[in-house]
C-alpha cells in the first residue's frame, strides 16, 4: 500500500506527460489540416449567391450529383468495413477509421456550399480531426483505449479550429458522444489538443469572429426567468429542426427503396427542390446563412418564421444526401429565434440573439456544458449566469433526440423516461417510466371511479 501511494503521483505525472506530448502533436496536424480546408470554404461559399438566379437555380442539382456521385462511389476505395463517422469510432470501432476516404467528406462540403446548399462548415473540420488523429494512433501503435481517446482529441480539435472557441470546442467533442455523460478521461487530452489547434489554424491567419454585449445590468430573477424562457423556446426550435431531420431522412430511405434505386439521384432530387426553394424563400437562408446571424447579434429585428425556413432547408439539404456540417446551423437559428423572441419579452435583442445562439446548440447536440462555454468565449465572461439557464432547460426540453443519430443515451434527463443505456439515440425506443404509468393508471381508474 506505501509503495502504490507513493509510485501512484509518479504514473500520473508521466500520464500528463504523455497526453501532453500526443495531444500538442495531434491538435498541431489537425490545426493545419482545418485551416487548408477553411481557407478552400473561404475561396468558394456564398460565391453562388452573386450568380444570376438561372444559374443559382441550376448549381444545386449539379452540386446534388456531384455528392451523390462521391459519397456513393468514393467509399468503394476504402479497405476496411469501418464505418466513416467519429461517434461510431469512439463508441463502437476502438478508435478505428478509414484513412484513404477521408477527403470525401470534406470536398462533398466544399461543394454542397459552393452551390448554395444550407448547411454548416464544422462537419468537415471535426472529420479531418478524427481520421487524422486515427490515423496517428495507428502509426504509434497505440492500444484501442488510447485510440479512442485520441480520436476523441482529434475531435475536439477540429471543432476548436472551426468555432474559434478552443475549450468550448474540446469540451462540445467530448459531450457529444453520449447524452448525460462526459468521459472525464478525455478532457485534459481533448482541451490541449483544441487549444493546439486553435492556436495553430489563427496563427495560420484563420479569422474569427469576437462579439461585443453590455451585460452589466443586474440579474434580477426575473430576468434570469427570461432567459430560461427563451431557453424553452429554442428547445421547441431545436426539436423541429431535428424532426424534420429525421422525416427527411426518412423519406429519403422511402423513396431510394420504393422508386429511385440509384443512390445519387436522390441528391440530384434534393437540389431541384431547394432550386424551387430559391424562387419563394429570401436568400439569406441558403449557405452558412452567417450573415443573417451576424445581424441578429447586432440586434436587428428577426423575423418569427426565420428559424423554420433555415431548419428546412437544412433538413432538405442534408436529408436528401448532401453533406456538409450541422453546428453552424443551429447558431443561425437560435440567434434568429432569440432575436425574434426578445421584444416579447422586453429585452435587447441582441441579447436574445446571443442566449438563443447558445441555447439551440445546448439542446439539439446535446452538449449543454459546451454551449455556456461557447457562450463565455464567444461574447465574455459577464454572459455565463445569462446563457446557463437558457441552455440547461433547452436541453431538457428537447429530450432524447438529437441531431446525431449515432449519439448514445448515458443517463435518462428525467425519472420519469425510462431508456436503454448505451443504444444510439436513433436506435432506442424511449418511453415513459412504469412508476410514471402506474400513477397514470391509478388516477384514470380513480376518475371513472368518481364519474359513476
Amino acid at each position: 500500500m506505501l509503495r502504490y501511494r507513493y509510485a501512484e503521483p509518479l504514473v500520473m505525472l508521466a500520464t500528463v506527460l504523455q497526453w501532453l506530448l500526443l495531444s500538442i502533436i495531434t491538435g498541431a496536424i489537425v490545426g493545419i489540416g482545418c485551416t487548408a480546408f477553411l481557407r478552400a470554404l473561404f475561396a468558394t461559399a456564398d460565391r453562388a449567391a452573386t450568380l444570376p438566379l438561372w444559374q443559382q437555380m441550376a448549381l444545386l442539382p449539379l452540386g446534388g450529383l456531384a455528392n451523390g456521385l462521391l459519397l456513393h462511389y468514393g467509399y468503394r476505395l476504402r479497405r476496411s468495413t469501418f464505418k466513416d463517422n467519429a461517434i461510431v469510432a469512439v463508441n463502437e470501432q476502438q478508435g478505428k477509421m478509414p484513412f484513404r476516404t477521408m477527403w470525401i467528406k470534406p470536398l462533398a462540403a466544399l461543394i454542397t456550399l459552393a452551390c448554395g446548399g444550407s448547411a454548416g462548415k464544422e462537419g468537415p473540420c471535426s472529420h479531418i480531426g478524427a481520421s487524422l488523429a486515427a490515423a496517428i494512433g495507428r502509426t504509434l501503435r497505440l492500444n484501442r483505449e488510447l485510440r479512442k481517446r485520441l480520436l476523441a482529441c482529434g475531435v475536439s480539435a477540429g471543432f476548436a479550429s472551426v468555432f474559434g472557441t478552443p475549450i468550448a470546442g474540446a469540451i462540445y467533442g467530448v459531450e457529444m458522444l453520449a447524452i448525460g455523460r462526459i468521459r472525464h478521461d478525455f478532457l485534459f487530452p481533448g482541451i490541449v489538443a483544441g487549444v493546439t489547434a486553435y492556436e495553430v489554424s489563427r496563427r495560420l491567419g484563420v479569422p474569427y469572429p469576437h462579439y461585443h454585449f453590455d451585460f452589466s445590468a443586474a440579474l434580477t430573477e426575473v430576468l434570469f426567468l427570461k432567459m430560461v424562457a427563451i431557453g424553452v423556446a429554442c428547445g421547441a426550435v431545436a426539436w423541429i429542426f431535428v424532426e424534420l431531420l429525421r422525416q427527411m431522412r426518412k423519406l429519403k430511405t422511402w423513396l431510394e427503396r420504393r422508386w429511385i434505386g440509384w443512390p445519387p439521384a436522390l441528391p440530384v432530387l434534393g437540389g431541384c427542390v431547394l432550386a424551387l426553394a430559391l424562387l419563394v424563400l429570401p436568400h439569406d437562408y441558403f449557405g452558412l446563412s452567417l450573415p443573417l446571424m451576424d445581424r441578429a447579434l447586432a440586434g436587428e429585428a428577426m423575423p418569427w418564421p426565420g428559424f423554420f425556413w433555415k431548419a428546412l432547408l437544412v433538413a432538405i439539404t442534408l436529408g436528401s444526401g448532401f453533406y456538409g456540417g450541422i453546428v453552424t446551423p443551429q447558431f443561425v437559428m437560435g440567434a434568429v429565434a432569440g432575436g425574434a423572441l426578445a421584444p416579447v419579452l422586453g429585452i435587447a435583442p441582441a441579447l436574445g440573439a446571443a442566449v438563443g445562439l447558445t441555447a439551440v446548440v445546448a439542446s439539439a447536440s446535446n452538449a449543454p456544458i459546451a454551449a455556456i462555454l461557447m457562450g463565455v468565449e464567444l461574447f465574455g465572461a459577464d454572459s455565463l449566469l445569462y446563457v446557463a439557464g437558457a441552455c440547461v432547460a433547452a436541453y431538457l426540453l428537447i429530450g432524447h433526440r438529437s441531431v446525431y443519430p449515432e449519439q448514445q443515451i448515458a443517463y435518462s434527463k428525467s425519472s420519469w423516461i425510462f431508456a436503454h443505456s448505451d443504444l444510439p439515440v436513433g436506435e432506442e425506443k424511449v418511453r415513459l417510466s412504469y412508476g410514471l404509468l402506474r400513477w397514470w393508471q391509478r388516477r384514470r381508474r380513480r376518475g371513472k371511479a368518481a364519474a359513476k
